[in-house]
């Protein structure tokens, strides 16, 4: 599928699968392509772009002890404790109460999902692509969080992506800040006494919580480019910087 007009892309690795789950959209925030695929499918569907601006809900790379060495820094004792497993940005975002996974400093250490993403920032660097920002580049990439994502969009944590609550908050957030995709509120508006006696809930009106992951990517992808003061960013180049589709972070959420 080739679009000739940029496209905003948002990766998210599926938790129980070897696959992904893109959201592409336009300019306008329009949802264009919503797909599963394996590794190879996604990066030719990126690569084919004339103009894509892409980001992987997954670290980008492995832990290099950056968030240790800035706690030795600040407590000058080789005995602190409590950032080993996690990068800088995860830290930095942890300490807000964002609890996102840590990565391990080997790739052998990962879970199959965050393997998954950091082959895929791999093979698109291979494929051309440059991560941003990088001006005049057709084809850029960068790292997120989707639980993040959603966090500095609620203004607190969100419900579990799991629950029904969840999906539908997640939904949402993306519904008001202008994607457009399905008005979750028109779930409650389709369940009536005898479908719920019969346990026939709309459940077609949902996204899955993957999909909501990657369309959540999607919208910062799109805010780096068209809104870059609404984007605010932790981390270090040497270890992994996150991009976040709000302009500030919170002390606490």
């Amino acid at each position: 599928m080739l679009f000739t007009d940029p496209v905003f892309v948002g990766v998210s690795p599926a938790i129980h699968q070897k696959s992904f789950v893109y959201a592409a959209m336009d300019k306008n925030l329009s949802l264009v392509a919503l797909a599963e695929g394996g590794l190879d499918e996604i990066v030719a569907f990126l690569a084919g772009q004339r103009t894509v601006m892409a980001a992987v809900n997954a670290p980008s790379g492995l832990n290099r002890g950056l968030a240790v060495e800035k706690k030795k820094e600040m407590f000058k004792s080789r005995k602190e404790k409590g950032s080993g497993g996690y990068r800088l940005a995860e830290s930095e975002l942890r300490t807000r109460g964002i609890l996102v996974r840590g990565t391990p400093s080997t790739l052998g250490a990962c879970p199959e999902w965050m393997k998954a993403g950091i082959s895929l920032h791999r093979k698109l660097e291979k494929n051309g692509f440059v991560k941003y920002p990088a001006d005049d580049e057709t084809h850029q990439l960068f790292e997120t969080s989707s639980h993040a994502g959603f966090c500095v969009l609620a203004g607190e944590a969100p419900l579990s992506k799991a629950s029904l609550e969840g999906k539908i908050q997640r939904q949402l957030l993306l519904y008001e800040n202008g994607v457009g995709i399905k008005d979750p509120m028109d779930f409650f508006e389709e369940i009536t006494r005898h479908k719920m006696l019969k346990g026939t809930w709309p459940m077609e009106l949902l996204y899955h919580p993957d999909q909501l992951d990657a369309m959540v990517a999607a919208l910062t992808a799109w805010k780096v480019t068209h809104k870059p003061e609404s984007v605010c960013q932790v981390g270090d180049v040497k270890e992994g910087i996150i991009f976040l589709p709000a302009q500030y972070l919170k002390e606490k959420y």
